[in-house]
């Protein structure tokens, strides 16, 4: 895709940016993210991700808006209520920027629909809550070399990891080899809303940062968020030599 007039005054404050320039708009426009779960992750990560002009996206959530949403799914209203996330989110945000091209799966993601799904995208952002959907996207992304960015959220914590399977290194088998007997999520423990959007916008962040080739970035880490002492905390995540993964 090329870059119009238009497109120059709409992202100029990015462009005239020394580490993005008109180079690193084309590869933003160009970038193709899928977002797993539309929810209080997923709502300013594609609201960022479209804005910032990405052109090439795909959202996946098979839940209907509940009204316990809307203090954190920012893209959702009242009169959204009983309607897919899906096709609501994607009615706005096309309202952002007509270029976008975005791809709703009305579907619970599965071992059967996963290749389906995925293989069209290079980066890919878990926002779910459940730890089985949580291992199954880091498999398939580890086993097709895939870019994942994954999120957490729960009280008022969040995280954010990142793996490149594009380059050898830890997976979230390495950090968490068996999974916990427990789903820790928002249902269970509650949120604080600005979570939600502090670490989505921050997925948001490391997707555009790996468009772009920034350095600095979170492969092989976990950012860990407090709101309540406003404090973050990056810890390296180290190869576990018995991941089922084989990551070394």
């Amino acid at each position: 895709m090329k870059l119009d007039l238009k497109d120059f005054k709409r992202f100029e404050k990015q462009i005239i940016l020394k580490k993005i320039g008109f180079v690193g708009q084309k590869k933003i426009k160009n970038a193709k993210v899928l977002i797993i779960g539309m929810g209080g992750l997923g709502c300013p990560l594609l609201t960022y991700l479209a804005s910032s002009g990405v052109c090439n996206i795909g959202i996946v959530d098979y839940d209907k808006v509940e009204l316990s949403n809307l203090n954190r799914q920012i893209l959702f209203n009242t009169s959204d209520v009983g309607k897919f996330k899906v096709n609501q989110a994607k009615s706005k945000i096309s309202k952002i920027y007509k270029k976008i091209k975005i791809k709703s799966f009305r579907i619970k993601i599965s071992e059967k629909n996963i290749q389906s799904i995925i293989k069209s995208f290079d980066i890919i952002c878990d926002g779910t809550d459940n730890f089985n959907t949580r291992y199954l996207i880091n498999d398939y992304c580890k086993k097709n070399k895939k870019i994942l960015i994954s999120a957490a959220i729960s009280g008022f914590n969040g995280h954010l990891f990142k793996y490149n399977f594009k380059k050898k290194g830890t997976c979230l088998r390495c950090f968490m080899p068996e999974k916990p007997l427990e789903n820790n999520n928002c249902e269970t423990d509650g949120i604080f809303a600005p979570v939600a959007g502090i670490i989505g916008s921050l997925q948001a962040n490391e997707v555009l940062k790996t468009v772009l080739d920034l350095k600095d970035d979170l492969s092989n880490n976990i950012l860990v968020f407090n709101s309540l002492s406003m404090s973050f905390r990056k810890v390296k995540i180290s190869k576990n030599p018995k991941c089922s993964n084989k990551c070394l």
